[in-house]
Order: C-alpha cells, then structure tokens, then sequence
C-alpha cells in the first residue's frame, strides 16, 4: 500500500505503522504546500516594493524638476512687479503640497494589506480543519 494513498478498505487495514507514515506524508505534503505558498507571497511582496520604490523615484526625480522649473518660470514672470509675492506663494505651494502627500504616504502605510495574509488564512483554515477531526 502506498501512503500517499488513503485506505480504501478493500485490502488489509494499513496497521500502526501504515498510519504512522500515511499521517507523516500528509503533513510534509501539507508544509511543503505552505511553505510553497510562503516563498511565493515572499517574493511577490519584495517584486511589489521594488516596481513601488522605481516608480516613486522617477515621479519624485521628473516631479521635482517639473516643479521647480514652473517656479522659476513664474518668477521670471514676475520679476519686475511682484517677485516677493510670487516667491512667497510658490513656498506655500511647496509647503501644503508636501504636507498633503506625507499625509497620503501615512495613510497607505496604515491601510496596506497584512505582509503574509493568504499564509496566514491558510494557516488559520489547517488548524480549524485539524481541530474539527479530533
């Protein structure tokens, strides 16, 4: 009798030992399924960092320039008539822009998904299930 395969009942009742191994195959079969699942949501969660840790560079790099070259922009604009005024409005552009965005940055860290969370529902339905059969 294989002990991957469950008794049937047809042949000869698999004993002790035949229990003993067909209950350790199923629970490397069952850690080798988690621990599989694991590497996989390990990896997917470090590929997602890396494209977001790419992405918010090259918006800070080009959205940085961007932004300083609209206000030096306006501040050739108005160099003759109200420099001061413009210098002083593009800083309180600055200032609330950034104040918004460290606010949206705080609120997706606070609301990301759990780091494993399909692990750990796996996980929690294994213990459920192996309880019931007790």
């Amino acid at each position: 009798m294989n002990p991957e395969e469950p008794w049937t009942g047809t042949e000869r009742p698999p004993g002790l030992l035949g229990s003993i191994r067909h209950f350790g195959a199923t629970m490397v079969a069952l850690i080798h399924t988690r621990v599989e699942l694991l590497s996989t949501e390990i990896e997917e969660e470090l590929q997602r960092g890396v494209n977001i840790l790419l992405s918010m560079m090259l918006a800070l790099l080009f959205g940085g320039l961007s932004v300083i070259m609209l206000a030096i922009t306006l501040l050739v604009i108005f160099w003759d008539d109200h420099r001061v005024l413009v210098a002083v409005l593009i800083t309180a552009v600055f200032v609330i822009t950034t104040a918004v965005m460290c606010y949206l940055a705080y609120v997706r860290v606070k609301h990301k998904p759990r780091f494993m969370a399909a692990s750990i529902e796996e996980l929690k339905r294994d213990r459920t299930s192996l309880e019931r059969k007790r």
